[in-house]
């Protein structure tokens, strides 16, 4: 009996796509992806938590301080004095890092021109 002649390999793909591993068998795939919009309302959620918990803050910490800064003086609630303060916080902090972000800008820009 003449033997029969093995059959020709097909090539493999030369395609260089990273193979995805399937889901565990039993977890079922989700057929809605997470969104730009799923994210804005999960941040809204969190946002209003927030507000919550700041509201609650303040209205428990209504006693009356006295802030002086050199010739000024000021008399607040103790919960809005520190609310007050987080805020410019967060604005000096938010003009700072704007401030690095165009020199990082600037500098990227002038490389970019400069060939590098």
């Amino acid at each position: 009996m003449p033997a029969e002649p093995p059959a020709p390999k097909s090539p493999k793909p030369t395609s260089k796509k990273p193979e995805t591993a399937a889901p565990p068998a039993g977890t079922p795939k989700s057929a809605v992806k997470f969104t730009r919009t799923a994210a804005l309302w999960s941040a809204l959620i969190l946002g209003f938590l927030i507000l919550i918990l700041l509201l609650v803050f303040i209205l428990q910490n209504g006693d009356d301080v006295t802030l002086r800064l050199f010739a000024w003086q000021l008399t607040i609630q103790k919960g809005v004095a520190i609310l007050l303060s987080a805020v410019a916080g967060g604005l000096l902090t938010f003009a700072v890092a704007s401030i690095r972000i165009l020199q990082l800008r600037l500098a990227a820009r002038k490389n970019l021109k400069a060939g590098l």
